[in-house]
């Protein structure tokens, strides 16, 4: 592609949109993972004992439950921003794709 193209893609207004929502966006899942890692950190740091309860007649700890949720939590997460992806911000690309195109 020629520097042409690159320089109305970076003026076209929906890419301006589409770098925002998508770098806020990714922000707030990467923030809402970072505090759910970090509190599970911090609990087993700090208080070792509250994961280390019993449960289930004794066969388990409550840590490997919320071990597995974080695991979930984190592919949760994943295919939301995998959702928004292929749907909205997939549209907006092709919109910026064929406004580009059509300028030539």
């Amino acid at each position: 592609m020629s520097q042409n193209i690159y320089d109305r893609v970076k003026v076209n207004p929906k890419f301006q949109e589409l770098v925002q929502k998508r770098g806020r966006f990714a922000l707030i899942l990467s923030i809402i993972m970072l505090v759910v890692y970090y509190s599970f950190i911090l609990v087993i740091a700090f208080s070792p004992s509250t994961f280390a309860q019993k449960i289930g007649n004794g066969v388990t700890t409550l840590g490997i439950p919320v071990g597995l949720s974080i695991i979930i939590i984190a592919f949760v997460l994943t295919g939301i921003y995998t959702q928004r992806a292929n749907g909205e911000f997939d549209e907006l690309t092709n919109q910026i794709k064929e406004e580009s195109r059509s300028a030539e």
